[in-house]
């Protein structure tokens, strides 16, 4: 096999992962399908529940910053080549995600729990949420996000000069975080358990957005400040 079709092999196991995680998140948020869901059944210990739980979220968040860091791809530069940087990313990505849905600890009681309309209108509103996640990731350009464009899936995007806002972004500055937090907190039925994955979710993405929103301020100055004085930065009509 020569390089090239090994980095399209590479990164087409990495997009078929990332689709096979995204489908089994959904399940296991919702508690249906899977043998261990976010509330299902206890297997040990109200306390070592929540340190196995804490530490699998831990994990997740420290790979997923960490990687992100500009001084972290450098040094992976070294051994990595640059088309699959990102394929490498999300092949990890999937790993520490994997491994907290497989390893999920279940606990505590019930928080809420509703029937009926309410119940109907929750999960409508879960469906959405997880919908604008996914339709997010295309207004940003899916084949480069999940590292199919750069190891010559399709052909290199034209990069376009300056600030470029459409779609969704024109909207919400960030729709997919609009996505996974209603995705994570719509719900007719939340656990112990789903509520300490949805504050600790809810708490990194309020620092990944921080971060991001830093960076963005610094690579399009002006032009950024401007767009964020009049896009609201996750709920439509809410500014922040």
């Amino acid at each position: 096999m020569t390089r090239r079709p090994a980095y399209l092999l590479f990164s087409a196991v990495g997009w078929l992962g990332f689709n096979a995680i995204t489908v089994w998140t959904i399940a296991f948020l919702a508690d249906v399908a899977l043998p261990r869901t976010v509330d299902g059944p206890s297997r040990m210990t109200t306390a070592w529940a929540i340190i196995v739980d804490g530490a699998l979220l831990a994990l997740f968040a420290v790979q997923h910053s960490v990687m992100a860091r500009r001084s972290v791809k450098a040094r992976l530069s070294r051994w990595i080549p640059a088309e699959l940087e990102r394929t490498t990313y999300v092949l990890a990505t999937n790993a520490c995600l994997a491994l907290q849905l497989a390893l999920w600890q279940p606990w505590g009681g019930e928080i809420w729990h509703a029937d009926g309309p309410v119940a109907a209108a929750l999960w409508v509103l879960c469906g959405a949420g997880w919908l604008l996640a996914i339709a997010s990731t295309f207004a940003v350009d899916h084949l480069e996000l999940v590292g199919l464009r750069q190891t010559g899936w399709a052909k290199p995007r034209v990069s376009a000069d300056g600030l470029q806002i459409s779609g969704l972004h024109a909207v919400v500055r960030h729709p997919l975080m609009t996505g996974l937090l209603l995705a994570f907190w719509a719900t007719p039925h939340m656990g112990a358990s789903h509520l300490m994955f949805a504050i600790a979710t809810t708490g990194y993405i309020a620092i990944g957005i921080r971060f991001e929103e830093r960076d963005l301020r610094r690579t399009f100055g002006t032009s950024y400040e401007e767009y964020a004085s009049h896009v609201p930065s996750l709920v439509p009509g809410l500014r922040s």
